[in-house]
């Protein structure tokens, strides 16, 4: 299925794909496991420094011979490139969509780079995601409430860009949450009803599970879950070294997995409108 279809098909029931980073073949099959045990699909994402860190061609490899392998339906997907020649590489190598991210700059030229990078990637039938507002990153000041995603410039965008996703600043911020986040339904709401594209979630990790679910039913179609993945892995990680005296990887490295893959099957049960709590219950 194409992952258009996935998007449309997860609209018209107000759930959504879970879209999970991957860091390493260890996160790689942890995620994977999660779907499987779920029977979800979802978006494989690979950041610009995870691209740095494996290659393209290598990405690319990993995420198809595993989720075959795994037997998972999984798209891959470029997530917050700001460079058109890694967008461009990522789409020769077969990437199902790519995000080009500019909201740094200003409406004239995140419109102008995402038009561009649409005009790339829909004539070999990839999709586009850009971001519109203003979503903190780690260790950037807060964002208040002029910072947050307007409706009608959204419709402006879509409109002017022709992208296909479009992630929204509605009171989520990237990383970890300084205080516990508190999203603005109602914007999300009100973009929902004035654009086509596929509302994106950033910043999940650290969302309430009851704002999680509310926003997937408010329009919110792709969940973008990265943060708290890449800590549990690293928490469960340091305890297996000091526990075991092993010096085989394949024997420290599963705890951790299972750890993350215990996690994320909470968070695709939340995409798809049930409670994650469900799980401590098999």
């Amino acid at each position: 299925m194409h992952l258009k279809e996935a998007l449309e098909t997860k609209r018209r029931h107000a759930s959504a794909v879970l879209a999970t980073n991957f860091y390493n073949v260890e996160t790689l099959l942890a995620v994977l496991r999660a779907a499987r045990e779920t029977s979800s699909a979802l978006i494989l994402q690979t950041s610009p420094a995870t691209i740095r860190y494996l290659g393209v061609k290598t990405a690319v490899a990993m995420a198809r011979a595993a989720a075959g392998e795994v037997g998972v339906s999984a798209w891959l997907h470029l997530d917050h490139a700001r460079d058109v020649e890694l967008v461009c590489r990522c789409i020769e190598a077969g990437y199902d969509s790519v995000m080009i991210d500019a909201s740094d700059k200003d409406f004239d030229t995140n419109v102008r780079l995402t038009r561009e990078v649409v005009a790339l990637a829909h004539p070999r039938g990839v999709l586009v995601e850009a971001e519109l507002g203003y979503i903190p990153k780690l260790g950037e000041r807060a964002a208040q409430e002029y910072d947050m995603t307007s409706p009608e410039q959204a419709e402006h965008f879509v409109q002017e860009t022709g992208v296909d996703l479009l992630a929204v600043a509605i009171g989520n911020a990237h990383g970890f949450y300084k205080r516990q986040p508190q999203l603005d339904i109602r914007r999300l709401q009100a973009i929902r009803e004035r654009v086509d594209a596929f509302l994106v979630l950033h910043g999940a990790s650290g969302i309430p599970d009851d704002q999680w679910r509310e926003a997937v039913r408010s329009g919110i179609v792709k969940v973008n879950f990265a943060t708290e993945i890449k800590d549990t892995f690293m928490a469960h990680l340091r305890e297996a070294m000091v526990r075991m005296e092993s010096i085989d990887i394949r024997q420290v490295f599963p705890p951790a997995m299972q750890a993350v893959t215990e996690l994320v099957k909470s968070k695709m049960l939340l995409c798809a409108g049930q409670d994650s709590s469900a799980l401590s219950l098999k």
